[in-house]
């Protein structure tokens, strides 16, 4: 994904200098002057209005109303807060030495992982692990693997090293449950082992102007093959949950487009707009998604990619130690064979 990392740097780099000038009146450093630093930096590189239905103007008006520069610092972090909550975005954040403001739906939904019961009844507490990746072989020969960190560099040394040890197993399940997200290049990393062809991965497209649908035209990149390293063709099912955020989202999403792979668990956690981060007068700084990215099928996954096979761990089963999104990836794997 080299080429396209390429493409998605230069698309930021007009976005930082479109930020530096984002507005004609310089914003004094008082309540009403961050605030409306804040709202206007999301009106003019915010991504998603449009497809979130959102009525910025309208939240303007709503919220403006309730600012005052007799404000304390905390009152105003909290209001802002809450009004970017307004756009339903994990990767939407005001940052201040304080606290940071967050909308993570995950935190709305069940769990579904649990580490312990995996490593205690599944891999008995014997399993290796490289470059983050937590592995072995399971019984009915099927290949196991926890990601849990796409910010975790892959070694592909490493990957060549597990893929090789993981070669005889008839399947292979691949759990990002829990990963909140990372590097796109990591993403490409893995993919790349599990296709044998170059393959459409998505389209990048970024703003090219303050207006909330100045939007360039999407730029699809690829993936190609490993070449020169060990590839798995095999069956494969990959474990998602809400917590599979971000660069995991995009994962999934790719992932799922192959012909050899089935998604289990529940829906991803979404967050697939590319991050950027500004600052206000004071400070503080405001995180947002800027460069909408698509899956290879065209579709925005902000709310999360839908797993072939929807899977909640049921409360007797984890009472006995078991999985049952897991064990349902290895009834699929089995009954494959």
């Amino acid at each position: 994904m080299k080429r396209a990392i390429a493409h998605i740097i230069t698309p930021l780099l007009a976005l930082l200098a479109l930020t530096a000038c984002h507005h004609d009146v310089e914003w004094p450093d008082d309540p009403v002057g961050n605030f409306e630093a804040l709202w206007q930096v999301l009106d003019e590189h915010y991504s998603f209005f449009a497809y979130k239905n959102v009525d910025w103007d309208e939240v303007h008006t709503r919220y403006r109303a309730r600012v005052g520069n007799g404000m304390t610092q905390t009152e105003l972090f909290d209001l802002c807060g809450n009004m970017l909550k307004e756009l339903r975005d994990g990767h939407t954040n005001l940052i201040a030495s304080h606290d940071v403001s967050r909308y993570w739906i995950w935190e709305q939904f069940p769990v579904n992982y649990d580490e312990r019961i995996i490593d205690e009844h599944y891999l008995h507490f014997d399993y290796k692990r490289a470059s983050g990746i937590k592995y072995q072989i399971l019984p009915d020969n099927i290949g196991y693997m926890h990601y849990g960190d796409f910010s975790t560099s892959i070694g592909e040394g490493n990957l060549d090293l597990i893929l090789s040890q993981l070669a005889t197993a008839d399947a292979l399940i691949i759990d990002v449950r829990n990963n909140g997200g990372g590097l796109l290049t990591n993403v490409e990393t893995l993919v790349k082992r599990f296709i044998d062809k170059r393959t459409h991965a998505g389209a990048i497209t970024h703003k090219k102007g303050p207006g909330h649908d100045d939007f360039a035209q999407p730029y699809d990149y690829y993936f190609e093959p490993a070449k020169g390293h060990i590839h798995y063709l095999k069956p494969v099912v990959v474990l998602a949950n809400r917590g599979s955020f971000s660069a995991t989202n995009n994962f999934v999403s790719i992932m799922k487009s192959l012909p050899q792979v089935t998604i289990v668990g529940d829906t991803t956690g979404g967050g697939c707009g590319l991050p950027f981060t500004s600052e206000l007068p004071n400070g503080w700084r405001v995180r947002f998604s800027s460069c909408p990215i698509t899956g290879p099928d065209g579709q925005l996954t902000e709310f999360g990619v839908e797993p072939d096979v929807k899977v909640d761990i049921t409360d007797q089963d984890r009472a006995r130690g078991h999985d049952t999104i897991l064990d349902r990836a290895i009834q699929i794997l089995v009954n494959q064979q």
